[in-house]
């Protein structure tokens, strides 16, 4: 996913820069180049040693150490950097770059550097809490510099509060926000449902599918680290909601209808992954229903078809994307329900495909536009989102010609 990519990490002296070792490891392995700068007080904490043997470079820590592959070492770095993080930032070294003080190699290589630089700060909550220190923070994020808010909980020094520096796999996602991908989507906003609803027919019973969200949920992110301002809109699933994605949860078809149709005036498009219920009980019952003698049938009535409400409402310029599961017939019924419901886009995918379908880390579908059919190959669910994104923006391209 990094391939290609530096990723200049530096540590200052706290107890958190541990995490920043077992952050290293996951760059590396998602193929990034990495280099590491300490400053003097971070080599208490841990040792150059432990990030050499990590990212196979050398942790730079003089500026004046000879013994390095750059000719002018904070330069050529800064120059090198597809971005910088500081994790762990300290107070003094926050104070440094807020007062442009470059006075050790990590200080010097920042004020060189055209690179997004993210900040972690980790220290005591009273030191963080202090009003120079957030006085400084303002200064950086006035200066474009993103800083990670750092997590509540017991610090080390056994005090209860904001501090912490946030787990590695927090910062990750913010590095992979900044580089992982072209921003070929900046400035668009993007509306994707993803999961099942839930009916209900009483206090403990409901109708539902066995929908998982991972295909909307993959598509979100996916928008996401393309520079999408990205609305999920999710029934019940089991996932994570993605960061820097703003998620609206829902349970039943009726309130993903009056999520969905308050944010879409103002979406660049929307794609409709989830698997909204058609029917719903047509009474709910507030006590739970007996088991009773004989057989037993359940009223039903339909449910807002939301796609077809869209394709009403779609205003000009506006892309709308919908899914389609069949089990037979998959183009002839997609094709139709393109058409009916004044679709730009159908993802038809036949459920008794291996590796298409729920609860997979995989899909196979085949993209449908007015005039074109593109069939996709096995894929992960983020490579599949990846080209229903790249259509959808030929089919921007397309109504621009």
């Amino acid at each position: 996913m990094l391939q290609g990519k530096t990723v200049v990490l530096g540590v200052t002296g706290s107890i958190a820069a541990y995490k920043t070792a077992m952050l290293a490891s996951h760059l590396v392995k998602l193929h990034a180049d990495v280099h590491v700068i300490m400053t003097q007080n971070a080599t208490h904490f841990i040792t150059p040693i432990t990030f050499e043997t990590l990212t196979g470079n050398k942790c730079l820590v003089d500026t004046f150490d000879r013994n390095f592959q750059f000719h002018v070492a904070h330069v050529s770095l800064a120059q090198k950097a597809d971005v910088i993080l500081i994790a762990p930032a300290s107070a003094n070294v926050i104070g440094k770059i807020a007062g442009g003080i470059a006075d050790d190699m990590l200080t010097t290589t920042v004020m060189a550097c055209k690179a997004p630089i993210l900040l972690s700060p980790a220290m005591n909550t009273n030191m963080f809490e202090n009003p120079i220190v957030q006085d400084n923070l303002q200064k950086l994020r006035r200066f474009g510099m993103t800083i990670i808010e750092p997590a509540v909980g017991m610090l080390a020094c056994r005090d209860v509060g904001a501090g912490k520096m946030p787990e590695p796999d927090t910062l990750l996602q913010y590095i992979l926000r900044e580089i992982a991908c072209e921003k070929d989507w900046k400035g668009k906003k993007l509306l994707v449902t993803a999961g099942p609803t839930q009916e209900s027919m009483d206090p403990v019973r409901y109708l539902t599918n066995h929908s998982t969200g991972k295909m909307g949920y993959a598509i979100a992110c996916r928008g996401m680290l393309r520079g999408a301002d990205v609305t999920l809109v999710t029934g019940p699933t089991a996932l994570e909601a993605p960061m820097f994605v703003k998620t609206v949860p829902v349970v039943t078809a009726e309130e993903m209808f009056d999520a969905v149709t308050a944010a879409a005036p103002e979406q660049d498009a929307i794609i409709m992954a989830a698997a909204v219920a058609d029917y719903r009980p047509a009474v709910y019952a507030p006590e739970k229903q007996k088991k009773q003698p004989g057989d037993a049938s359940i009223p039903l009535t339909r449910t807002k078809d939301i796609l077809q409400y869209l394709g009403m409402q779609k205003r000009p310029g506006q892309l709308l994307c919908g899914f389609s599961m069949e089990t037979e017939h998959m183009l002839e019924n997609s094709r139709k329900k393109l058409e009916r419901k004044n679709l730009d886009m159908i993802c038809a995918n036949n459920l008794k495909v291996k590796g298409a379908g729920f609860g997979t880390d995989t899909n196979v579908l085949t993209l449908l536009t007015k005039d074109q059919e593109q069939e996709l190959p096995l894929l992960s669910k983020e490579a599949a989102g990846d080209l229903i994104l790249d259509q959808l923006l030929q089919l921007w391209k397309a109504q621009l010609a």
